[in-house]
């Protein structure tokens, strides 16, 4: 149903936002997720007809020119960052797309059920687990789950905004991981390949295969369907960039659509500001008349 006060938007149930999503499929399109880390990005999102917007910390840092890793790094309150910019930037200009919170589930400062209460109360439709330390490995994530703050509490985070009415859309990076997400009932399942390539801040080295990310993909749908089959699945990351890139993924995988975050709103507006600056540089003046009119146009003391 429709927001009681405002009678259109924001807040969503839970089966609103999963029949939404189900409508986008039933008429044979991919569901299109996008980050925004400003309200201008999300308000154009909208306008070109994305299924879900989710609002990170690493949207901030992105917008301002920075990596979109910086928002696993302690750069600030990630959860407090993701609800400044829901609170003041994108909720008050998005008028029917469903909002999705980042919430940093391992932070152990938060009362996980006290802070997806203000989540909600907010006027988010659901929950996204970034940062996630699913797209943390080696040494320093065993330091993690060895420390309290294990992937275990995105788990446990899911399970609860199950049962308070939030949509929840979530990274894994493993087919282990969407088993558990998918016993903890998230709704959609994004298959996390790796740090998104392209642009004046994405990865240029540490860049996965097509034939990785397609069979990492499909192996976490495959994972994940073992436990439900009601699971929205996306693709994200890695050299999935472009429209052509998401295309090939949904060609020969089983997911339902893709999320942009980096290849959505940093490259749109790279690719745009870029391309409309130059085109106002190529801008050339009438020639004057005279060339002395150069000087006498502009009161240059120097020209009698």
């Amino acid at each position: 149903m429709p927001n009681p006060w405002t009678g259109k938007g924001n807040p969503y149930t839970r089966e609103e936002v999963r029949a939404r999503l189900q409508a986008t499929l039933n008429r044979g399109d991919a569901i299109i997720a996008a980050g925004a880390g400003t309200g201008i990005s999300a308000k154009f999102i909208e306008k070109g007809g994305a299924d879900l917007i989710i609002i990170y910390n690493s949207g901030r840092f992105r917008m301002m020119g920075h990596g979109s890793t910086a928002g696993m790094m302690a750069y600030g309150d990630a959860n407090a960052i993701a609800m400044e910019i829901g609170e003041y930037e994108v909720l008050p200009v998005v008028e029917e797309v469903p909002v999705i919170c980042g919430v940093h589930a391992t932070d152990p400062r938060r009362r996980m059920w006290h802070w997806l209460g203000q989540v909600k109360e907010m006027g988010f439709s659901g929950v996204n687990n970034f940062p996630t330390h699913t797209i943390v490995d080696g040494h320093f994530r065993g330091v993690l789950e060895e420390t309290g703050m294990s992937v275990k509490k995105e788990y446990e985070m899911v399970a609860l905004a199950r049962r308070m009415d939030l949509f929840s859309i979530v990274y894994v990076g493993h087919p282990d991981e969407a088993v558990e997400m998918a016993k903890a009932g998230a709704d959609a399942i994004i298959a996390h390949v790796g740090t998104t390539v392209g642009g004046s801040i994405g990865v240029k080295s540490a860049v996965v295969s097509w034939d990785h990310t397609i069979k990492v993909t499909q192996d976490i749908i495959n994972a994940a369907n073992q436990v439900r089959k009601d699971i929205f699945f996306l693709c994200h990351g890695g050299p999935i960039n472009a429209p052509e890139d998401a295309a090939r993924v949904l060609q020969h995988t089983d997911a339902d659509g893709f999320v942009g975050a980096s290849s959505l709103e940093r490259m749109g507006v790279e690719e745009s500001l870029t391309n409309l600056t130059r085109k106002f540089k190529s801008l050339k003046r009438k020639p004057p008349r005279n060339p002395d009119d150069f000087g006498h146009s502009r009161g240059d003391p120097s020209v009698a």
